[in-house]
């Protein structure tokens, strides 16, 4: 019989069990202050009494607006309290999309981060059927939505957990919609329990972890891996002030454990050789030679066996040249977990060689998320691992490519129930017997470890005939610290062509050191020469076909305020061609005069 089943089980366990542990950092007045896991469990209670004053019940939905922050786990764990569904977004998101999914989901009460996101949620509530109370966190204290005015109800109207079935669904978290509209993948607490349960038994997690949190618990990823399974084993959580402060958090945190996507681990990277590039001189000799050996170990117990010379200069070369890059991060990293896109095996070589262990792990929302992982004594860098205890998968084919490469297919108790309101939908892609179509491409090799390869419905075919999935070559090209975003195309053309946000600040300090006006750079001579040596010598491990033939410079980012980026910060394919689709097809006429 599992520990526990539901998530009101989780949480109702791990309150009597770490009920003095430290649970929730959050920087006020200058420093960290911390909530222990009772008086967390103190406030869940009363905002289980607040929401069931409100009529909420078994079988409603209640939904939030915010970023990470300690009320948004309070509302959560309340709203399983009651047999009720959770429904997260997030503040970045349009609030076209709010509507939408306040609408679809059926929300009867809404959290919000603070007065003003409440204000613009007042003026969709009219259309929202459903939709009967608006709460919000930040704002002014006199007011009867005020968050810590309905606590305070609460307090005042105890009421016992309910517990639903392990069947009975927990929440709704929306896809990010890059092709349409969001879909809302149902999934019930024992999707989510079995992902708790089947990493902590491979994964070396206890309650003396502390974890940096800023992958967002609105995204499948953070909600299981860090809310939920950190939780489950009474670590710890320092929430980040903003993501412009995390290196400054991670010294006051010292995190033990960073789960992140690959973007901020490739800003980790980037800064380490940029820092070492500008000292120079012996400190930069060291940090590369130490580079060098670590790259050599690792080579030699791939092969069996660690020699004597190679483990005693590590440990030299950890003591003078990591530690020191590790005391940046707070002196206590041990573990570094990526998950949510391919993360570039070079990345993950140089953060290993930290001696931070990496562990990539793959999965979906719909998934609850985690499908398979690296985890220690099973790893191999560039994969993400095998599958967890209890899941399968297994390929199907896909068109131009080879036996055994193709859709990696899905079977377990952490795949959804469906989508909300979409049975069309679910049966395109979740099977009577359970199996669920990722949409990505990928191979399982004869250790079992699975490599993901792009997504299906990103990959095109060129002229000549070769197929080509961008997702991974941008990952690749975007190790270039003068490149900030990348998006490669090529849909039935004779070649590749790319599209570049240049990283502002590392143009900017090149033209200052080689006399071009910043103004001018864009087209200038000299800055696409440079960027054209960066794609080549980023791009050196892709194949022919593959590299881009030309391309044009651009300082718009894509981001989620123009609409070009979701939440999770997954490109939106078809908006960025919507804006630059005449710029693109421009550069194919620029490669062909060539």
């Amino acid at each position: 019989m599992p520990a526990f089943e539901t998530l009101v089980d989780l949480f109702e366990q791990t309150i009597e069990k770490y009920p003095n542990n430290r649970l929730f950092g959050e920087k006020k007045d200058g420093r960290y202050q911390w909530t222990s896991y009772q008086k967390f469990g103190q406030k869940v209670d009363a905002c289980r009494g607040a929401l069931a004053a409100r009529g909420i019940g078994k079988g409603d939905t209640v939904a939030v607006i915010s970023d990470n922050r300690l009320e948004w786990a309070v509302a959560a764990y309340a709203t399983y309290g009651l047999g009720a569904k959770y429904c997260p977004m997030y503040e970045a998101q349009m609030p076209k999309d709010w509507k939408y999914i306040l609408d679809d989901s059926d929300a009867k009460l809404v959290f919000v981060a603070d007065q003003d996101i409440y204000e613009k949620v007042q003026d969709l509530k009219d259309d929202i059927e459903t939709l009967e109370h608006i709460i919000f966190y930040d704002g002014a204290t006199d007011h009867q939505d005020y968050f810590g005015n309905i606590l305070e109800d609460g307090r005042h109207n105890a009421t016992p957990s309910t517990h639903p079935t392990k069947d009975d669904i927990a929440t709704f978290i929306y896809t990010s919609g890059t092709t349409g509209n969001p879909k809302g993948v149902k999934l019930s607490h024992w999707n989510i329990c079995s992902n708790i349960q089947a990493i902590g038994d491979i994964f070396p997690l206890d309650s003396d972890e502390t974890s940096l949190s800023f992958l967002p618990w609105a995204h499948s990823f953070g909600q299981t891996v860090e809310l939920h399974l950190l939780f489950s084993r009474g670590a710890a959580l320092g929430l980040v002030e903003d993501v412009s402060t995390i290196v400054e958090n991670l010294s006051e945190v010292r995190p033990t454990i960073l789960m992140s996507v690959p973007r901020i681990f490739n800003r980790i990277y980037d800064g380490v050789q940029k820092k070492m590039d500008a000292e120079g001189g012996f400190k930069k000799k060291m940090f590369y030679a130490a580079i060098d050996n670590a790259n050599k170990k690792r080579e030699e117990k791939e092969a069996g066996g660690v020699g004597f010379m190679t483990g005693m200069k590590d440990k030299i070369f950890d003591k003078l040249v990591f530690s020191k890059v590790r005391d940046r991060f707070g002196g206590r990293l041990k573990y570094a977990i990526s998950g949510g896109a391919a993360l570039s095996p070079e990345v993950a070589r140089f953060i290993d060689n930290l001696n931070i262990q990496v562990y990539e792990g793959y999965g979906l929302t719909e998934t609850s998320p985690i499908v398979s992982a690296n985890i220690p004594g099973a790893q191999k860098i560039g994969s993400v691992g095998k599958p967890i205890p209890g899941v399968e998968v297994f390929t199907r084919p896909v068109e131009g490519y080879p036996e055994g490469t193709g859709e990696v297919c899905v079977k377990g108790p952490n795949v959804m129930q469906g989508y909300h309101n979409l049975p069309d939908k679910t049966a395109e892609v979740l099977e009577e017997d359970g199996t669920f179509h990722t949409g990505d491409l990928g191979r399982v090799d004869e250790q079992g470890f699975l490599w993901i390869l792009g997504r299906v419905k990103e990959q095109y075919k060129l002229e000549n005939g070769k197929y080509v999935v961008p997702g991974p070559i941008e990952e690749q090209l975007k190790l270039s610290g003068y490149i900030n975003q990348i998006m490669i195309e090529g849909t039935n053309k004779p070649y590749n062509v790319a599209l570049i946000v240049v990283d502002e600040e590392a143009l900017t300090q090149w033209c200052e050191e080689n006399g071009v006006p910043r103004e001018e750079a864009l087209d200038h001579p000299k800055v696409r020469e440079l960027y054209a040596t960066e794609l080549k010598r980023f791009g050196n491990t892709l194949k022919g076909y593959e590299h881009p033939r030309a391309f044009a410079l651009i300082d718009e980012e894509f981001s989620t305020e123009n609409d070009m980026l979701t939440p999770t910060l997954k490109l939106k394919r078809r908006i960025v061609m919507k804006n630059y689709g005449e710029r693109i097809e421009g550069l194919y006429k620029e490669a062909a005069a060539e």
